[in-house]
Parts: structure tokens; C-alpha cells; sequence
């Protein structure tokens, strides 16, 4: 009998909230729940897409896993080994296996530096390479993304939004890491550079066996791209399934409100759109109970008091709500 698959990452009850203060002290008065109560797992050469509005917590949540905020509860473990509280020196090893891919390649690249010299620093800090084998590694680099040696020794200002996302790739997977989270990787693109951009996160991914966290607002790119859907809202997780099953039978009441914003251009079909009364609430302030009452259609006295809890309610389909059974 076969072992099961132990997942390359796991988060366990993982919470991020940052301080509020004020007062001529600077006293803490509260805080921003930003990712609350946050659990996963991630298995190697698979593609998880973490959707939700704008301020639900999935990019804080990326930054959080990689170590670029420190997690203010729970655990994260990758490849078995807990990271959370690993202090930086030892942390340095798993920077080389965890990258990221940015929104805004650009903000992300130093305008006075060339795209070839921006590349080596890699190696620099990480690696024993002579300038020789760094360059070398570097030209490899830029044709396995779809650029050209020339390339080299321009500036970022010379490129494209899709050439410099394509320079963005190259720089994370430098390393041959073994996880990738892109960040918004391709909301900034045309839509026909978007498809080339997935196009070539797709072929890495099969050549390198790497495993994606695909942040997106974007559902539509997301159905197509991922093979599993987490749903967010308000730091907190409330939907994950297989992506065909999110898709085909959404069961949380916000992942159907996010489900029927997708514009289907089909003529002569028309579509209920279903539209949320309401702001995102407050994360330093969030309500009681199941955090998505205050918007929800289908909300009982007991959404308004208890927190639902997270269960499985089909094979590999999670979901926290009451009204689900």
C-alpha cells in the first residue's frame, strides 16, 4: 500500500494581525486582523489559486509564507521542517526554494541597473559561480522565458509589462525553487499577454515540477490555471475545492456572488448576477460570528453569533458555513 503524499507546504492555523496605535505614546488600541485563522496544504507540482476582494488577506498571506512578515500565530511547515520561528540565518536555505513573482515587475527591478547584472545578484548571494558561469546561467535564464541575449544589457525601462514580467519569472526561478507564488502576476498585462505569460508559467511549471500559489483577482484565469481554488474573505478562508468542482457547484454564498461577476459572452444567455449589499467590513473591527453576515443573503441568528466551522462536506471540497451541510 502506497504511502500518502505528505504536502510540501502545510499552514496551521496561521494569523497575521498588525498593530494599531496612537495617543502621544503610541499605545497599541487594537489591531488589523489581516490573515485570521488561515490552514493548508499544498502538495508538490500542483497549482492553488487564492482568490477574493481586494483587502481579504491573500497577498498578506503570500508575504506571510515567505517570511517577508513575520506570522503572528500558528505554524508553517515546508518540506516537514516548521519555518515560522526559524531565526534568518537559518532561513536563508528555504529563501532559495520559496520565491515570488510580483504584481509590478517593474517597481520590483532597479531602473539604473541592467536586466543582466539585476539577474547575476542571484547567484552572487546565493551561489560560488566566477562571473563567467553567471553569465552564462543568466543567458540561459533569459531564453528559457522567451528573451534574447541581447537583452542583457538593456535597461528595465527598454521593456514591455509582459517582457519585464517575463524578467521577473527568470529571477524566481534562478534558483530552481520548489515553490512560486505569483502575486498578481498577470492583472497588470494586456489580455493577450496574459495568455502568454500563463502559457510560459505553465511549461516552467511542467519542466521544473514546481508548485504554484496563484494570488488573482481574476476568477476567469484562475479556473483555468489552477487546479485547486482557495476563497477568502476577510483574512479568513471560506471555500477550497478542486477548481472544476468550485466552478461547477460553488457552496458558500460569497464564492457564488464572486462565480456570477465572471462576464460569460455568450448571446442570447442571460445570467443572475448576484450583487452584495455592503462594504468589505472593517479587519481592525470585524463583526461577530460568521464574518460574512453583514453582506450575506441567506445570514441567520446564529451566522450573527457563531463562527461556522471549517469542514469537509465532499471529497477535497472544504467549506465554513452554517447553511452548508
Amino acid at each position: 500500500m502506497s504511502q500518502p503524499q505528505q504536502p510540501l507546504l502545510k499552514l496551521e492555523g496561521v494569523k497575521k494581525y498588525y498593530p494599531i496605535k496612537g495617543g502621544i505614546l503610541q499605545r497599541v488600541q487594537g489591531y488589523v486582523k489581516a490573515v485570521e485563522n488561515v490552514s493548508l496544504e499544498v502538495f508538490e507540482g500542483e497549482s492553488i489559486g487564492i482568490v477574493g476582494e481586494s483587502g481579504c488577506g491573500k497577498s498578506t498571506l503570500g508575504r506571510t509564507i515567505l517570511g517577508l512578515e513575520k506570522a503572528t500565530d500558528g505554524k508553517i511547515f515546508f518540506k516537514n521542517q516548521e519555518i515560522s520561528n526559524l531565526p534568518e540565518k537559518k532561513r536563508k536555505t528555504f529563501k532559495k526554494e520559496m520565491q515570488m513573482i510580483f504584481q509590478d515587475p517593474y517597481a520590483s527591478l532597479d531602473p539604473r541597473q541592467r536586466i543582466g547584472a539585476a539577474l547575476e545578484e542571484v547567484f552572487v548571494i546565493h551561489t560560488k559561480m566566477t562571473k563567467a558561469e553567471r553569465e552564462e546561467r543568466v543567458l540561459q535564464l533569459l531564453k528559457e522565458v522567451g528573451l534574447k541575449e541581447e537583452h542583457y544589457d538593456r535597461y528595465p525601462h527598454e521593456f514591455s509589462g509582459g517582457q519585464r514580467q517575463r524578467i521577473g519569472i527568470a529571477r524566481a526561478i534562478a534558483l530552481n525553487p520548489s515553490l512560486v507564488i505569483c502575486d498578481e502576476a498577470v492583472s497588470a498585462l494586456d489580455v493577450s499577454v496574459q495568455a502568454q505569460i500563463i502559457k510560459l508559467l505553465k511549461d516552467i511549471q511542467e519542466k521544473h515540477r514546481l508548485t504554484y500559489l496563484f494570488i488573482s483577482h481574476d476568477l476567469g484565469v484562475v479556473r483555468h490555471f489552477c487546479n485547486r481554488v482557495l476563497v477568502m474573505y476577510l483574512g479568513s478562508t471560506v471555500e477550497l475545492a478542486p477548481s472544476h468542482e468550485l466552478y461547477a457547484n460553488p457552496l458558500h454564498p460569497y464564492t457564488k456572488a464572486l462565480l456570477s461577476a465572471i462576464p460569460r459572452p455568450k448571446p442570447g444567455v442571460k445570467k443572475e448576477r448576484i450583487r452584495l449589499e455592503g462594504d468589505l467590513p472593517n479587519p481592525a473591527n470585524p463583526p461577530k460570528g460568521c464574518p460574512f453576515h453583514t453582506r450575506c443573503p441567506i445570514a441567520t441568528e446564529r451566522c450573527k453569533q457563531e463562527r461556522p466551522e471549517w469542514k469537509e462536506v465532499a471529497p477535497n471540497h472544504y467549506v465554513a458555513c452554517h447553511e452548508v451541510q
